[in-house]
């Protein structure tokens, strides 16, 4: 799993680096002697983190009966482990507030994620865990989701449509794009960044982590906290509220009361803490008020149970349908956006990102690549003699006709003005200009009727080729050598293939 992750995230795919101040503060904690001290110095240099670490202290997370006014006071009472772990969370989530949000709710991911953490703390404490990590492990579980959009925003948007429209879990959606999920993502950044092996491990399996389980009490705590955090921010608050009292009833003994108890709390110190991260908390309820509400609302519709079963099925069959017709629209937007409008054919910036990848696929398992880069002769005279229109309907007739004389395998896209390039994965030089001559004597015996003109045309191709066994070229390389072979197509007396 860890070799799939370290291919994604290669040389022009960059994980995201730890802010400054969490590395002084983690490279302090590691210190044996004085980690106090060393921390409370990279603190204070910062007046509204400090500041915000006090008000932490003082809020209902910690319910401590003095106010605390200083940091070595803070640390006296909640200990210099807890201390770092509020000071990591500020920093982190301030660092990550400043990205490209599109089609992704930053603010949602970091309200789930800050609850979850208030909830696993509190939970934590409910059924006496001790693990002063476990704030921070619940802040973090799910960063491997928020890493994924940055490095791969269009599969990514794409993978949400899918697990919407499939009703699939995210990490079945995440596996199914990339071989592994956020969590082993939220893992290898985590260690990267050198957090403790322990809360990496917890964080990496949270999510299979469905029951009480002695071995890593911690990961099943962030999987139930959670499900509380989606019961304020998801969709399905009335399951995931049966799944909770079920979990903790059974595997902990806490009675219905004491669950729904707990539930309130962790709404009640979500919105403390959020106003504390300067994030709108928004009308986060009391579960307790939430279910009344909706009991009183059940009560007014007084309807049968059978108008509401078929009133729900008929729901859930506009929502099927309607996310079904949202995915083939993003589909379709994605694709616009790789596509040349004229011709139809993929365009320079899809050839450009599709012939990196190829290239890497190429150099991992030494398989040889080649690169024809095509060119219409005398397109000048073309529009000159027949007008630009008639220009237009010859590309598209070529366009056509490439995609017939290719193979499925071979990526075509419009390259600038009438010139084309052709990717053929997996070939060799020998193929590549089999194949290139196949399509020159196509185009060649082509009979394009364009209104009372008939209009025939030729093309010169260049190729450039590597198996990569012994030598490799770059992107560069491989434009560079095609488009020499090109020219020397052209100087050759055109209507022909040069390798």
């Amino acid at each position: 799993m860890t070799t799939k992750i370290e291919e994604f995230f290669n040389e022009d795919i960059k994980l995201p680096s730890p802010p400054g101040v969490a590395l002084k503060i983690l490279e302090a904690v590691r210190q044996e002697e004085n980690s106090f001290d060393d921390i409370a110095r990279i603190i204070m240099v910062d007046p509204a983190l400090t500041a915000r670490i006090l008000r932490v202290a003082n809020s209902s997370l910690f319910g401590l009966p003095n106010p605390v006014e200083s940091l070595s006071q803070a640390t006296a009472l909640i200990g210099t482990n807890a201390l770092k772990n509020i000071a990591l969370s500020f920093v982190i989530v301030q660092d990550f507030q400043d990205v490209p949000q599109g089609s992704f709710d930053l603010t949602l991911f970091w309200k789930r994620s800050i609850t979850t953490a208030v909830a696993a703390e509190t939970l934590a404490g409910a059924v006496g865990v001790n693990d002063s990590d476990i704030f921070v492990s619940g802040l973090l579980q799910d960063i491997g989701t928020l890493v994924l959009y940055l490095v791969d925003s269009d599969n990514f948007a794409a993978l949400l449509d899918d697990k919407r429209v499939n009703n699939i879990s995210a990490c079945e959606a995440e596996k199914k794009q990339y071989d592994f999920d956020h969590t082993d993502v939220s893992y290898h950044l985590l260690s990267t960044w050198g957090l403790p092996e322990e809360m990496c491990q917890t964080i990496r399996i949270h999510h299979s982590e469905v029951k009480k389980n002695i071995c890593n009490e911690s990961a099943v705590l962030l999987g139930i906290a959670n499900k509380i955090s989606a019961i304020y921010h998801g969709m399905n608050s009335g399951t995931l509220s049966k799944d909770v009292h079920c979990i903790l009833e059974d595997g902990y003994g806490l009675s219905p009361e004491q669950v729904a108890e707990l539930i309130d709390i962790v709404g009640d110190k979500s919105r403390e803490i959020l106003e504390l991260f300067t994030i709108d908390p928004g009308d986060i309820k009391p579960f307790s008020q939430i279910m009344q509400e909706a009991n009183e609302e059940l009560g007014r519709l007084n309807l049968s149970y059978a108008q509401v079963v078929l009133e729900l099925k008929q729901s859930k069959l506009n929502a099927d349908k309607l996310a079904l017709e949202l995915k083939l629209a993003n589909d379709r937007l994605r694709d616009l956006a790789y596509r040349d409008a004229l011709t139809g054919l993929f365009n320079h910036r899809y050839f450009k990102d599709i012939m990196e990848s190829e290239l890497e696929r190429a150099a991992r398992y030494k398989n040889p690549l080649s690169l024809v880069l095509i060119d219409i002769d005398f397109f000048k005279k073309v529009n000159d003699t027949f007008g630009h229109q008639a220009g237009d309907y010859v590309l598209r007739e070529v366009a056509d006709t490439f995609i017939k004389l290719l193979r499925s395998c071979d990526i075509v896209a419009r390259y600038g003005g009438e010139e084309f390039a052709v990717i053929l994965p997996e070939t060799t030089a020998c193929s590549a200009r089999i194949l290139s001559q196949r399509v020159r004597r196509g185009i060649e015996q082509l009979e394009i009727h364009y209104k009372a003109d008939t209009i025939s045309i030729t093309i010169s191709c260049g190729i450039a080729s590597c198996d990569f066994t012994n030598t490799k070229m770059t992107l560069e390389d491989f434009i560079k050598q095609s488009d020499q072979a090109l020219y020397r197509a052209k100087r050759n007396g055109r209507n022909r293939v040069e390798m």
